[in-house]
């Protein structure tokens, strides 16, 4: 089934609306409604996330060329991790939560490429196209590492950040063996 760009942004922008709007109706306090906001929308990148990176991965080498879903899932991808880059900035600033600059710049890294991505991931070479995948899934391992840890002001440990730090440690191994098999990664 083909679904056309347009059809999975706006379907992506009204679940991110609709994010807001229940964290809205379920914590009025607005600041509590962004850390919500941000907390569920990272989820909903991640998953994204993982199925373009799936979606990639199962079309290995000709990633590219089999067909546009690929990259509709990254453009996807891009714009809903940069409305979750709103409400993580919302959430930051309105709860003065403290920033880590080591850790604001391996995330901004990962940001820039997302937001690059749809625009010349396509054009690079099966390694520096791995780069760019493997990158983005070791920020959010570590950032649901960091969770499970208990390093998030105002998030507690809890048992989603297990699962989806196994599941990216699981997903992460599993494609790079599916590439590996392949054997055509470009030197």
């Amino acid at each position: 089934m083909k679904v056309s760009l347009q059809k999975l942004l706006l379907l992506g922008v009204l679940l991110e609306f609709l994010i807001l709007l229940i964290c809205y109706f379920l914590h009025p306090e607005i600041e509590e409604t962004f850390r919500y906001a941000a907390r569920y929308s990272g989820r909903l990148s991640a998953g994204i996330f993982l199925y373009t990176f799936y979606t990639y991965t199962i079309a290995f080498p000709n990633s590219f060329t089999k067909s546009s879903k690929l990259r509709h899932f990254i453009r996807l991808f891009a714009v809903l991790h940069l409305i979750h880059f709103g409400f993580l900035v919302t959430n930051v600033y309105l709860n003065e939560i403290p920033l880590v600059p080591v850790k604001l710049v391996g995330g901004l890294l990962a940001y820039l490429m997302i937001v690059w991505a749809p625009f010349k991931l396509h054009k690079l070479k099966h390694s520096l196209q791995l780069v760019y995948f493997y990158y983005v899934a070791f920020v959010m391992i570590m950032t649901y590492l960091a969770r499970a840890k208990g390093d998030f002001v105002g998030a507690e440990p809890s048992w989603f950040h297990y699962l989806a730090l196994v599941v990216f440690v699981v997903s992460a191994a599993v494609f790079g063996i599916k590439i590996w098999k392949a054997g055509k990664l470009e030197k």
